[in-house]
């Protein structure tokens, strides 16, 4: 099969899968549920997901979120104003017990360190970020939460771009990651 042949397939598809009518439909998501789906900083529980592919509204919904996220205009790398940074667990870390997780924008660093049969964890904000002066200076509460949407960390940086406190699961960082798809963002709490 040729690419155009399967992009054909796959525009049909998705029509079929948004056009056809389901008695009672209505949005069974909220938005806030589906943009961090769409995001990465939440994986959508199975029932969530049933609920997306059983409701074409639903679906739709999700459909035109997506296509808003991906066509608002994004900082510039060097832009000094940061809304928040996503990251992942990569296979390769999990050989070992995971001692650091990176962002994928490079600017953010989760350590795990080993401590009193626990993790410690610390966050570290690379000096090289292009909004790291202004954290530094504004001092905002920060917090990181995993893929399944659990704070992992809050605080606000100190004087060395670090913010720390105890592994609050039982699980260790690395089994943890993956029961809630892998994922993790830093992100700026709102005031």
């Amino acid at each position: 099969m040729n690419s155009a042949q399967d992009d054909l397939e796959a525009r049909l598809r998705e029509r079929l899968l948004l056009t056809r009518p389901v008695a009672g439909d209505r949005l069974m998501l909220a938005d806030a549920t589906m943009l961090a789906a769409i995001d990465g900083s939440r994986v959508l529980t199975p029932n969530e997901r049933q609920a997306l592919a059983g409701s074409p509204l639903t679906l739709r919904r999700f459909r035109q979120l997506s296509l808003e996220r991906h066509a608002a205009p994004r900082p510039a790398a060097n832009d000094p104003e940061w809304t928040g940074s996503h990251g992942m667990l990569r296979a390769a870390s999990t050989a070992e017990a995971l001692e650091a997780l990176v962002t994928d924008d490079g600017h953010w660093t989760l350590h795990f360190l080993p401590r009193d049969g626990g993790w410690q964890v610390i966050l570290s904000l690379s000096a090289e970020a292009p909004f790291a002066a202004r954290l530094l200076r504004e001092q905002p509460q920060l917090r990181v939460i995993d893929g399944g949407g659990a704070i992992i960390l809050q605080g606000r940086l100190d004087a060395d771009g670090e913010c720390e406190r105890a592994w609050p699961f039982a699980t260790a960082p690395a089994s943890h990651f993956q029961l809630y798809g892998a994922g993790f963002a830093v992100e700026p709490v709102a005031p």
